[in-house]
């Protein structure tokens, strides 16, 4: 999902803006009784900061995303995005999901280029220009009259970040985006995410299940309880950048992975004894 501001020309958008979560709950009414998916989260993100949020899955990561691009009502507290209350959807941010959602009877730059064909008023030759470039940053240059079905997974979602990123929105929100791909396409898909943020410098919240994925790409780590999903600790990844893969092999890197695997091991989610309770019964 792309910003759907496309009133301005592409690069002339101010790339980096704050993000302020103060005190967030979400409550969900049911029949039965309230389930509460988010309790008291406290978040300030910096301009062109990435912060990466990692969390079992049900602790209301991707249910904070969208409270942020204001596709869901938040029940208290108050969400910022710059000197913006979020009240309502926010447009002028990008929105990368787990799944690219790309049409199948569009091309690569058809897909791309939708939501600005959709619109009078706009200088589509700009827009082109910008979405080629992206292409080439992603390393799918040539590929712009490709259909999806011809491309693989992880070009496929390559093609969706290019679509969140084509009118250089201020904020970019990555839902899981790598979760489905095998391992080693994630891997260069980490890489080439960096290089484009190193570029671009969009303020990021990247959420993943991936302890190693979030050290590798963030600033700061902000590290989820189960539900009701809040914020159990924040970690600054002090790490040099450009990352190479090689950093995980690192002492450093083990250090901040491993405080994030003892966060969760503290809350019973990770339970090493559960192994030593299996093997002694062997």
């Amino acid at each position: 999902m792309a910003s759907t501001d496309t009133s301005a020309a592409p690069g002339t958008h101010d790339t980096r803006v704050g993000v302020s979560i103060k005190d967030v709950s979400k409550v969900y009414e049911t029949r039965a009784e309230p389930i509460v998916a988010l309790q008291d989260c406290s978040v300030e993100m910096e301009p062109g900061e990435f912060v990466a949020v990692v969390g079992p899955s049900g602790c209301g990561k991707s249910t904070l995303m969208l409270m942020v691009a204001g596709l869901i009502p938040y029940t208290s507290g108050a969400i910022s995005i710059g000197d913006t209350l979020i009240e309502k959807p926010f447009t002028d941010v990008g929105i990368v999901f787990q799944e690219p959602v790309l049409l199948d009877w569009r091309k690569v730059l058809g897909n791309i280029l939708l939501q600005v064909e959709m619109r009078r008023g706009v200088d589509k030759k700009a827009y082109k220009q910008r979405a080629l470039d992206l292409l080439e940053l992603v390393g799918l240059g040539g590929f712009e009259n490709r259909y999806p079905y011809e491309l693989s997974g992880g070009m496929r979602q390559r093609v969706s970040i290019c679509r969140a990123l084509l009118h250089d929105p201020p904020l970019l929100l990555m839902d899981e985006p790598f979760g489905a791909l095998d391992a080693l396409t994630r891997d260069q898909l980490n890489l080439d995410l960096q290089s484009i943020w190193l570029q671009e410098r969009h303020t990021v919240m990247f959420v993943t299940h991936s302890i190693a994925e979030a050290v590798f790409l963030a600033d700061r780590v902000i590290v989820f309880s189960g539900r009701p999903g809040t914020v159990a600790k924040e970690l600054k990844i002090d790490l040099p950048r450009p990352r190479h893969l090689s950093i995980r092999e690192t002492p450093e890197f083990g250090r901040y992975a491993g405080e994030i695997r003892q966060v969760f091991a503290s809350m019973g989610i990770l339970r090493d004894d559960m192994v030593d309770a299996q093997v002694g019964h062997e």
